[in-house]
């Protein structure tokens, strides 16, 4: 029998099958067809099976034609046949589990031809086709056509990699109705489910419309589950929605799809037949962050089809911009303190070699150990002792005193690493902090002062790095370089959304000769960071 790696959630939730082994990353696809039925073209190699056939290896003789009445079903995110036993020569996706013959339902469109060779009832997908009236007036930038046309020639599969603010969600309502049939969304947040859902009622629902004539959008999380021909989930609520009603749907599509990766994520793409899919983001996952157990995105969904950098729009879809670094020292004290848990630090790192034997990840092996190891857990404390000086640093407080009196005139937004920092900066400025603790209400309530112009300033830790539409500000101010590349971009993105001329700043406030200096170095480095930047050492 031919095992792979991993668990198939899909298989698991329709036979409760403890662990089935399943597919060790499937190839990539290179499918040119925009229809399903085309499905000899259609994941050529993307769908070929998860147990690949073994062709040296003669047809068993005493296997069986199909029976006449044979019929596929879908089930928990899987494919069933019925009416076919054991003894009948099936196709090589399948497995023989509680028996029944079973593969995951993201095989449908590669079956398409098996299934009409033998002439076996296909019961399993359940889309509807849809008549979608556009209610957007704006008309798709050239870009955003370039996009939907990569997508197009590469068979409706793969990803879109475009800057925050340059109309993401714009592009994907384009696709859906193009598509012209029931499509899912799938968001990281709740908050980008709300936001998603507005967006896509504005697109599509006409107001006052009633009985066929209107068009309601589904919303499927924790708090509410209405499934509708257009329907937005979380990455979370996904792999329930998809065990239930993935055959409901013929186009996926993944927003911030940098998250598809996680293991019980990807499995999501796994359970669904959908021969169209689409993912979403300003920053896609670097090959490490899809290695070691992770998902590879272009595996389930397709590659990358079209990619535009921040300095490709900027000028003519982007405001212009410019991002200064602010160099700052510690003070006396806190110097001697850094070097005293660097060292600690450093010397568990470096004795260990954790860099060279594990890559970039090797401070989850640090943190790993930490369980185990005494020393390793004084390398971690040690660490977070680090992190918690640099955002605190008098002089990184001092210099933000005086970016807010030099842009008193200009709405701002504050973004630190920590939640003590933003409570601190809040209530030493007298302006609305947002973190993961606020709720949404009071979330919306801020905002939407802050658009009216009643609050000159936010503060905030991560909760408007991804996605979040954020109202007009050209004036961002990051307290630290310890974000890595992709928040750095996103953070970017929260001030570059065109304003008339007026060109945006970013302003990045590091401590000299410290770990906050070498991350933001090795991110300036980055292929996605290597950027127009007006770098100031001093102010």
């Amino acid at each position: 029998m031919y095992v792979w790696p991993g668990n198939s959630l899909a298989l698991r939730k329709s036979c409760d099958f403890g662990l089935i082994m399943a597919s060790s990353l499937l190839p990539s696809s290179s499918a040119q067809s925009a229809e399903c039925e085309d499905a000899e073209v259609q994941f050529a190699s993307a769908l070929t099976a998860v147990r690949p056939p073994d062709t040296t290896k003669p047809p068993d003789p005493n296997s069986f034609p199909i029976p006449a009445s044979a019929s596929l079903y879908f089930q928990g995110g899987t494919l069933v046949l019925d009416g076919v036993g054991q003894q009948h020569a099936v196709h090589p996706a399948f497995q023989w589990i509680k028996a029944r013959w079973r593969c995951e339902a993201f095989h449908l469109p590669a079956l398409l031809p098996w299934l009409r060779e033998n002439r076996i009832r296909n019961s399993a997908q359940r889309w509807r086709r849809l008549t979608l009236s556009l209610h957007d007036g704006r008309q798709p930038h050239d870009f955003q056509l370039e996009a939907l046309r990569a997508w197009d020639k590469m068979g409706r599969l793969g990803s879109i990699v475009l800057p925050t603010g340059s109309g993401k969600t714009f592009v994907a309502i384009q696709a859906i109705k193009r598509v012209g049939a029931s499509a899912v969304v799938v968001a990281p947040t709740i908050d980008l489910l709300h936001q998603w859902y507005a967006r896509l009622v504005n697109a599509f629902c006409s107001p006052g419309a009633t009985g066929d004539d209107a068009m309601t959008i589904g919303v499927y999380y924790g708090g509410e589950k209405q499934i509708e021909p257009i329907t937005v989930t979380t990455y979370h609520s996904a792999g329930d929605l998809m065990a239930d009603y993935g055959n409901r749907f013929k186009l996926m599509i993944y927003d911030e799809v940098h998250h598809l990766p996680a293991p019980s994520w990807g499995e999501t793409a796994l359970m669904s037949p959908a021969p169209f899919r689409l993912g979403l983001t300003a920053t896609y996952p670097e090959a490490h962050e899809q290695m070691d157990g992770r998902w590879r995105v272009a595996d389930l969904i397709g590659p990358i089809v079209y990619e535009k950098r921040i300095e490709e729009l900027v000028g003519t879809r982007l405001a212009e911009y410019r991002t200064e670094r602010v160099r700052v020292e510690l003070t006396e004290a806190e110097r001697a303190q850094y070097d005293a848990d660097y060292a600690i630090y450093a010397h568990y790192f470096r004795t260990h070699q954790l860099p060279r034997t594990h890559g970039p990840n090797w401070y989850l092996e640090l943190m790993r150990l930490g369980a185990l190891d005494p020393e390793a857990r004084r390398a971690v404390l040690a660490r977070q002792r680090i992190q918690r000086l640099l955002a605190q640093a008098t002089a990184k407080l001092q210099t933000l005193d005086n970016l807010l009196r030099e842009h008193m005139h200009e709405q701002v937004l504050i973004f630190t690493e920590s939640n003590d920092v933003v409570y601190q900066v809040a209530q030493r400025h007298l302006i609305p902090a947002l973190t993961h603790e606020t709720k949404a209400a009071e979330r919306k309530a801020i905002l939407d002062r802050f658009q009216a112009g009643e609050y000159a300033a936010l503060v905030t830790s991560k909760v408007l790095n991804e996605g979040v539409d954020v109202p007009e500000a050209k004036v961002a101010i990051v307290l630290g370089g310890s974000a890595g590349a992709r928040e750095y971009i996103q953070r970017l993105g929260r001030v570059l959304r065109k304003m008339g001329n007026r060109q945006a700043v970013l302003f990045e406030v590091i401590v000299r000769a410290t770990v906050d200096e070498g991350r933001a170095q090795r991110r300036g480095r980055h292929p996605q960071n290597r950027q127009r930047e007006a770098q100031h050492a001093d102010r």
